[in-house]
């Protein structure tokens, strides 16, 4: 059973960043993969049928209003941002919109909130290196305010299912460090943005999604977070056997290869309900920040770089170095001062 599922843990950590197939049918490879890890575990019951059908609903209608608002709200969205930034100076346009969104996720879901993010770049005449700065350094809050409560990421649906906790429960347990990092990004951004009116900048081809893609994102998100709630299950053995000994200083670390590999799926892989909240803040601290450092890091990241097509290598130059002193100040916080 252990070597069953240790090759379908290689299998979800590794194909989707190798195999370019794959990487365009997460939802679906994640749901078969899951399906598999609890037939080898023996986990399949009704009971966990049931919660993989009800995990996924509330993200999923959150993900399909809010997309449905963005869009009807696109027009008067773009004058709003036009008229804020000329009324703000850039740099406090720029450092407000970084922390209204990336607080904003946590309801929104950290999917639009990215959407909304390129509607703003799109509107700013702003060069192409300052838009960069600015998107890596609001994806960074995005993708940590949107853990604050299960319907902003399947990152946090995941863990506040497994752990069978309530609504507020992620926001009791890592608002502390979340809220004050969201609001430090916007604050760098005021820093290490250096806005220049240019017509060259970063635009994305498509102005407004369609009502199919916004349904077919919102079936795609349902999919993505049966499959985890699934893998979730079918790998506490694993957990049970490799995870739960280790020291959360160690999770901490050992999460920076979520700049690579999916943080929700690594989250289903590592969580526990066995854990106390020490070791659960470390892994989920862990993975929030070095999520942000490369694209396939996080959700926001991907759709980001995707519409405004950002490189790789234009990601990671600033991406990286920010990221890594994010985690060395926070090892500071959660094992030094705490």
């Amino acid at each position: 059973m252990i070597i069953g599922l240790l090759v379908i843990l290689v299998l979800v950590l590794f194909l989707p960043f190798s195999v370019k197939k794959v990487e365009h049918n997460l939802e679906a490879f994640l749901f078969i993969m899951g399906v598999a890890a609890v037939l080898i575990s023996g986990s399949m019951n009704q009971h966990l049928i049931s919660k993989a059908l009800i995990d996924p609903i509330n993200i999923t209608v959150a993900v399909l209003i809010a997309g449905l608002v963005t869009k009807w709200a696109q027009a008067p969205l773009e004058k709003s941002i036009l008229t804020m930034s000329r009324i703000l100076t850039p740099r406090v346009f720029l450092a407000l919109t970084v922390i209204v969104l990336g607080l904003a996720s946590s309801i929104i879901t950290a999917i639009i909130a990215a959407i909304v993010l390129v509607i703003v770049i799109n509107v700013l005449p702003l060069d192409r290196k300052s838009e960069i700065r600015f998107t890596v350094l609001a994806c960074f809050a995005i993708g940590l305010g949107a853990a604050l409560t299960p319907i902003g990421e399947p990152l946090s649906t995941i863990t506040v299912s497994k752990m069978n906790e309530g609504f507020f429960y992620l926001i009791d347990l890592i608002g502390v460090e979340v809220i004050p990092a969201v609001v430090i990004f916007g604050i760098l951004s005021m820093f290490l943005v250096k806005p220049q009116e240019s017509t060259d900048g970063l635009k994305s081809d498509e102005k407004s999604e369609s009502y199919k893609e916004i349904l077919i994102r919102s079936a795609k998100i349902y999919l993505f977070v049966m499959g985890l709630t699934f893998l979730g299950q079918g790998f506490e053995p694993l957990i049970n056997e490799y995870i739960l000994g280790l020291h959360p200083m160690i999770l901490y670390w050992i999460n920076m290869i979520s700049a690579i590999l999916d943080n929700a799926t690594l989250a289903a892989a590592e969580i526990s309900p066995q854990m106390d909240g020490e070791t659960i803040r470390a892994i989920l601290l862990g993975l929030l920040i070095s999520g942000g450092m490369l694209i396939p890091g996080n959700i926001p990241n991907i759709i980001a770089a995707g519409k405004l097509k950002i490189t790789s290598k234009e990601w990671a130059k600033f991406g990286v170095p920010v990221g890594l002193v994010t985690m060395v100040l926070y090892f500071i916080v959660l094992f030094v001062f705490y």
